[in-house]
């Protein structure tokens, strides 16, 4: 029996999960598991660094992101379920300057 891989969805509100795992490679499968103890098996697509997020569910471009409750930035193409999400597919909202008195696009 191989090594457990988790990845920790912390908010009821996240739309991604952390990983708490090395070497999670395209393919392979994950445990999310949420603060009620609930858990589900879910394939990743990409190679996926220990402490970066996947999808948890399917997120539109333009969709916020939600890690912990909070918004941490917004879709910038359409993400899968167990989708690598990281600055590749993701545009962080915070300290922005350029977007001050701005609406996002």
């Amino acid at each position: 029996m191989g090594e457990l891989k988790i990845a920790l969805k912390v908010n009821d509100l996240d739309n991604v999960a952390t990983i708490f795992a090395n070497d999670i490679t395209d393919g392979m499968e994950v445990e999310i598991r949420d603060k009620k103890g609930n858990k589900e098996d879910t394939k990743v697509i990409g190679d996926v660094p220990y402490g970066h997020k996947i999808a948890v569910k399917d997120i539109t471009k333009g969709e916020q992101i939600i890690k912990y409750g909070e918004e941490i930035g917004i879709a910038t193409a359409d993400i899968k379920k167990g989708e690598y999400v990281h600055v590749h597919n993701l545009d962080s909202m915070r300290g922005r300057g350029d977007l001050v008195g701005k609406e996002a696009k």
